[in-house]
Order: structure tokens, then C-alpha cells, then sequence
């Protein structure tokens, strides 16, 4: 049971970001097909700089009583791959929630400022108060 432990918090880790997602529609249920594309084109560039790593001698694959065991390729286990697509996953959502608010603060800035601008314009009225 232990072995599942971790492959299990990276899951529900998941879908707790998947929540958030739906919450605030910030990747997947905004634009599903590009969310997908951004997450496993991160997922299999940082699987072949792991790969890199390993063949390399860089990375070692650390023993845990809290893993499956189940290997991806030698000295890469499953969790690397459901690890990375969490990582990915909180980087996108992260990009897409400043992006977003950054977007929102601008729109209000410029309400404001066309707000100010309109007060501050000189009236139409001549100087005597009388109108054209």
C-alpha cells in the first residue's frame, strides 16, 4: 500500500489543479486542445532532459518504499512523468492566472483614466455659461 503513496498525492494533487482549472477556467476548460499541447510538449521535453540526465550519470533514481517501482525506462520511474505533467500544469496555470489578472487590472486602468479624461475636459459652454 505504501508503494502507492506517492504515485496517489501526485493524483490528487492533479486534481485539485484540475479543480482550480474548472474554478477560474484558466487552461483546460478555457482552451482545452492548447492546454493539452503546452502540457505534454513540457511533459516529454523534460522527459528527454531527464533521459539526457540519466544517460549522462547526472540523475540516479532514488529508492523509496513510497513508489511503485514501475519503470518508465531504466532509472526513471512512472512518478517522474506524473510529477512533470504537475509541474507543467502549475506553470501553466500560474502563466494563465497572471495573464489573466494582469489583463483585468489594464482594462481597469484604462476605465479609470477615460473616467478622469472626462471629467477633466473643458466644457462645451462658452465663457458666460450660455451654450453654443
Amino acid at each position: 500500500m505504501t508503494g502507492l503513496m506517492y504515485l496517489g498525492a501526485l493524483l490528487v494533487s492533479l486534481a485539485g489543479l484540475a479543480v482550480l482549472d474548472r474554478r477560474f477556467r484558466l487552461a483546460f476548460w478555457y482552451d482545452a486542445r492548447r492546454a493539452s499541447w503546452t502540457v505534454g510538449l513540457s511533459v516529454v521535453g523534460f522527459l528527454l532532459w531527464d533521459l539526457a540526465g540519466l544517460a549522462l550519470g547526472i540523475f540516479a533514481r532514488g529508492d523509496s518504499p513510497h513508489m511503485t517501482g514501475i519503470l518508465l525506462a531504466p532509472e526513471l520511474p512512472i512518478e517522474e512523468a506524473f510529477f512533470l505533467a504537475l509541474l507543467s500544469y502549475v506553470g501553466l496555470l500560474a502563466w494563465r492566472w497572471f495573464d489573466t489578472t494582469w489583463a483585468q487590472r489594464e482594462a481597469g486602468r484604462r476605465a479609470l483614466a477615460q473616467a478622469r479624461d472626462a471629467q477633466r475636459a473643458p466644457d462645451a459652454r462658452g465663457a458666460d455659461g450660455s451654450a453654443p
